[in-house]
C-alpha cells in the first residue's frame, strides 16, 4: 500500500527554507545602494521622511581582486552574529517593541494571556449560546458583516496585528456555529489583507509607496475603491460558499481534527446550558468597549503594539475581576493568574514561529538597502531584467516580483521603502504609469500576506486556529491563484487605461 504523503511540520519547513537561504549566500554576491531621505505628505497633511535607496547606485561589494563578493554564512557565529544555527535565537530577539520579531512575539503572548482570562469566565460561550437561541439560524449573517468591516479596517488603517485578538474570539464562535476554524480565519484575517491589498489610503502601505514614488497620497483613489469593492465582494461570496459546504459536511474541513477541542467545549457548554447572566453581559461589554477603544486609538492616535497590548491587559484583568465578583464559572482570584498563563502557553508555538521566520531574513543579511546583502542584489537583478520589456509585460513582472519579494520583506512599509525607489523610476523607462507600479506593490504585498510563513500575523492566527502552516498553504494556494488572476487583470487594465 502506498504511503500517504504527510505535510512536514511548520518548524521543519522553516528550517529547510533557512538552509536554502544559507545556500544563496554562497552563490549570490552581496551589494548595496546609496541612500537618501525623501519627504512626503500623509493624507492628514503631516510631513513624513523615509530613508530610501537611490536608483542606479547599486554596487557590489568587491574582493581584493575586484570581483563581486559572496559572503557565505557560517554554521555557527559567536558574539551575537548570524550563523545558520543561530537563526532561532537571533530571530526571536531581533527588532524592537514596535514590530517583528520581539514586538510581535510579546504582543501574541500578552494578548493570548488576556484572552485566557476572558475565556475563563465562559462569557463568550454563554453569549454565543444566547445568540444562537435568539437568531435561530440567521447567525450566518455574521460572516459577511464581519468580513466587510474587517476588510474596511485593512483598507482604512492597515488592520493587521489587530486581527489577532479578534481571532481568539471569532474562531471559537464560528466553530460553535457549525463552521470551522478556516471560516474564522477567512472573516477575521483574509478580509483584512484583501482590504490591505486594495486600499486607497492605508497609511502603512499605499500611502508610503505613493509618497516614496513621488505621487500625491490618496491619488488614484477611484480605481482602488472599485478594486476594493470587487475583491471584498468576491471574498464574501467565497467565504459564504465555503462555509455552506463545511456546515453541510464538516469532515471536508482541513481543520476538522484540530477543531475537535472547540466542538467539544461547545458541546459541553450546550449540555450544561450555561445561563446568560448579568456578569457575562458585563464581561462582553468590557470586550466591546475595549475593542472600540483600541480601534479609536489606532485610527485617531496611531496606537500600535505597545499600546494595544496594554489595552488588552486592562481588558483581561477587568474581565477577571468581574468573573471573581460574580463567580463566573466558579472563578477565583488565583484563576486570573493561572488563566493568563494558560492563554499565553497556548500561543507559545505561534510566537516561536514568528522568531524562526524572521531568522530566514537575517540569514540573507537583512533588509537594509544600504548594507551589502543578497536581497539587494536580487532587487537590482530584477530591475535590470525589467528594463527591456513591453509596458504590460513589465507591469505584470513587477506584480510577480513584489509577490515573491514579500516572502522576505513582509512589512508593507518596509517593502515599499526598499522597492519603490527602484521600481518607480524604472516604470517611467518602460512606459508603466507610476500608479500601476504602486498597484503592483500593494497587490503583491497584501495578497501574499495570506500565505507566506514569514508573516508573523498569519502564523499567530494559524496558531490560534490550531492549523499547521503546511495544511493552510495547501488549502490557500487555489485562493491565491484566483486572487493573482484578478489582480493581474487590474494591473493590465491600469496600463491600458494609463492609470494616473
Amino acid at each position: 500500500m502506498k504511503k500517504k504523503f504527510k505535510m512536514p511540520d511548520t518548524y521543519i519547513i522553516i528550517f529547510f527554507v533557512v538552509l536554502f537561504a544559507a545556500f544563496l549566500t554562497y552563490v549570490v554576491p552581496v551589494g548595496n545602494f546609496d541612500l537618501h531621505k525623501v519627504s512626503y505628505l500623509t493624507e492628514t497633511g503631516a510631513e513624513k521622511t523615509r530613508t530610501v535607496p537611490i536608483p542606479g547606485t547599486f554596487h557590489y561589494e568587491l574582493t581584493e581582486s575586484g570581483q563581486p563578493l559572496t559572503k557565505g554564512i557560517p554554521f555557527f557565529a559567536p558574539g551575537g552574529e548570524i550563523g545558520v544555527s543561530n537563526y532561532v535565537f537571533e530571530g526571536l530577539v531581533s527588532g524592537d517593541k514596535w514590530g517583528t520579531a520581539v514586538g510581535i512575539i510579546a504582543f501574541i503572548l500578552i494578548t493570548g494571556g488576556a484572552f485566557g482570562i476572558i475565556l475563563r469566565t465562559k462569557s463568550v460561550e454563554a453569549g454565543l449560546m444566547h445568540m444562537i437561541k435568539k437568531t435561530k439560524g440567521s447567525e450566518v449573517l455574521l460572516l459577511p458583516l464581519v468580513f466587510v468591516l474587517f476588510s474596511l479596517g485593512g483598507a482604512v488603517f492597515g488592520m493587521g496585528e489587530e486581527a489577532i485578538p479578534f481571532a481568539m474570539i471569532l474562531i471559537p464562535i464560528v466553530v460553535g456555529m457549525g463552521y470551522d476554524a478556516i471560516t474564522g480565519i477567512l472573516i477575521c484575517y483574509i478580509s483584512t489583507q484583501i482590504g490591505f491589498a486594495t486600499s486607497w489610503m492605508n497609511p502603512f502601505s499605499v500611502a508610503v509607496a505613493q509618497g516614496v514614488a513621488g505621487l500625491p497620497v490618496l491619488s488614484g483613489a477611484g480605481y482602488r475603491i472599485a478594486m476594493w469593492v470587487f475583491f471584498t465582494g468576491f471574498g464574501v461570496l467565497y467565504t459564504l460558499s465555503y462555509a455552506k459546504k463545511i456546515k453541510a459536511n464538516p469532515e471536508l474541513s482541513i481543520s476538522y481534527e484540530s477543531d475537535q477541542d472547540y466542538r467539544n467545549d461547545f458541546k459541553s457548554d450546550e449540555e450544561a446550558d450555561i445561563p446568560f447572566t448579568f456578569g457575562h453581559k458585563l464581561v462582553l461589554a468590557i470586550i466591546f468597549f475595549g475593542m472600540a477603544w483600541i480601534v479609536y486609538g489606532v485610527v485617531v492616535f496611531g496606537y500600535y503594539l505597545p499600546e494595544i497590548a496594554t489595552q488588552f491587559v486592562i481588558m483581561g484583568v477587568s474581565a477577571g475581576i468581574v468573573g471573581v465578583i460574580f463567580k463566573l464559572n466558579n472563578m477565583t482570584v488565583n484563576d486570573i493568574g493561572t488563566s493568563f498563563r494558560k492563554g499565553a502557553e497556548d500561543l507559545i508555538g505561534a510566537a516561536l514561529v514568528v522568531g524562526m521566520a524572521k531568522g530566514i531574513v537575517l540569514v540573507l543579511g537583512g533588509t537594509d538597502a544600504g548594507s551589502p546583502t543578497v536581497l539587494n542584489t536580487v532587487l537590482n537583478w530584477v530591475a535590470n531584467g525589467l528594463s527591456g520589456m513591453h509596458a504590460t509585460v513589465s507591469a505584470f513582472a513587477m506584480y510577480i516580483f513584489q509577490s515573491i519579494f514579500n516572502f522576505f520583506v513582509v512589512s508593507g512599509s518596509g517593502q515599499a521603502a526598499l522597492t519603490m525607489p527602484i521600481m518607480a523610476p524604472l516604470s517611467d523607462l518602460v512606459g508603466v504609469p507610476r500608479q500601476v507600479a504602486v498597484l503592483a506593490f500593494q497587490l503583491g504585498d497584501g495578497f501574499t500576506n495570506m500565505i507566506v510563513p514569514t508573516s508573523g500575523i498569519l502564523m499567530a492566527i494559524l496558531g490560534i486556529a490550531k492549523v499547521e502552516w503546511g495544511k493552510w498553504a495547501k488549502y490557500q494556494i487555489k485562493f491565491q491563484l484566483i486572487l493573482f488572476f484578478f489582480g493581474s487583470l487590474f494591473i493590465i487594465g491600469g496600463v491600458l487605461m494609463n492609470y494616473q
